[in-house]
């Protein structure tokens, strides 16, 4: 397994299913897999969204024998090592990913394809966000690392990882983390759509929303519980408001406009006053917009057995409502008052 750094960016490229890169990258993780796995027979496990099983791990659920999985989270403590100057974009899945990642990329990048003869190869008109800005949890596997971002820009990066079992050198190193939560509900909504399309059906049926709605409930979800997750970014936020930056899905949507001018200020690319007037921060909403990646995402896979289509589905806000009865609703706005009692976390509405 190779964790090597290399002092600048790669070009934006894709691994293909039968590229050498590719198969290496597979014997990699067959690699991990196998020098975790007597750990992972240890762990406390529970009924999985999309794998068999859900392992916990520092109190936090996660998926095994997958490129984002509890074996990346143990590798990645002990090999990664952080920059001063690197950007880590901190989720919870299906909270909004692919969205940040497409708008800090695209913020970050935005001088590199401005002029008419380079935008036509902006790669988020032909690709998915997630190959332009990679998780560390799947550079893990690559012998070559990509960071898909120019020599003298940050390097960007993406995880699902609690803040708690982040690599120790990301905690100490004093860069920069944005934060994006979401409103639970809508979180398990797209959780079990998700869940369900990429679900194994040879070995696994279908999960009802019934299912999915007693395992979140529980905390039992991937790189879950929600409510653990989200306080520990947002703790960490009231203590390093220089460093991490907490933001809400929805008010990324109600207000895009002045947060995508936040999001640059933030990462040290703001927009100057000759770029508002030329309504640059438009053209990034633009590019980013839900509608805009779906059409350019509609075919072909992200990697095998993953659609980049999956990615996709509805990005609203409130789309809880067509599934939760009232007890249900009910129960997770007591989970969530319980659970972030004395905090200052206002993510949503529940109208």
């Amino acid at each position: 397994m190779s964790m090597s750094m290399p002092p600048h960016a790669f070009p934006f490229s894709s691994i293909t299913k039968n590229s050498d890169e590719g198969k290496q990258e597979r014997a990699n993780m067959t690699l991990v897999f196998d020098r975790y796995k007597d750990r992972l027979i240890t762990l406390p496990k529970e009924k999985g969204w999309i794998t068999e099983n859900l392992y916990m791990y520092q109190g936090f659920w996660h998926q095994s024998m997958r490129r984002i999985s509890v074996e990346t989270v143990m590798a990645l403590q002990e090999t990664f090592k952080a920059h001063p100057s690197d950007v880590y974009l901190a989720t919870l899945p299906k909270s909004g990913t692919t969205w940040l990642k497409a708008l800090v990329f695209a913020i970050v990048n935005r001088n590199r394809y401005k002029n008419n003869n380079s935008f036509s190869a902006h790669p988020l008109l032909h690709s998915s966000p997630h190959d332009c800005l990679p998780f560390i949890e799947t550079e893990v596997f690559k012998n070559t690392p990509t960071y898909n971002v120019d020599s003298d820009s940050p390097r960007l990066f993406a995880t699902h990882i609690p803040y708690t079992s982040l690599p120790k050198s990301i905690i100490d190193c004093g860069c920069n983390i944005i934060y994006l939560c979401r409103n639970p509900k809508d979180v398990l909504v797209s959780m079990f759509h998700f869940a369900n399309k990429l679900r194994d059906e040879s070995s696994c049926s279908p999960m009802t929303f019934n299912d999915t709605f007693e395992l979140f409930s529980k905390g039992v979800m991937p790189t879950g519980p929600y409510w653990d997750h989200v306080k520990g970014y947002y703790k960490v936020s009231l203590e390093h408001p220089k460093n991490v930056l907490f933001l809400t899905y929805e008010a990324l949507r109600k207000d895009t406009a002045n947060n995508v001018k936040r999001l640059a200020e933030f990462l040290g690319f703001p927009f100057t006053e000759e770029e508002e007037a030329e309504d640059e921060v438009q053209k990034v909403i633009g590019l980013c917009s839900f509608e805009h990646l779906r059409e350019v995402n509609k075919s072909g896979d992200l990697r095998e057995g993953i659609p980049n289509d999956a990615f996709f589905r509805e990005g609203k806000v409130g789309d809880w409502t067509n599934h939760f009865t009232n007890e249900m609703s009910q129960t997770i706005d007591y989970i969530t008052e319980q659970k972030f009692h004395g905090l200052n976390i206002s993510t949503f509405s529940r109208n």
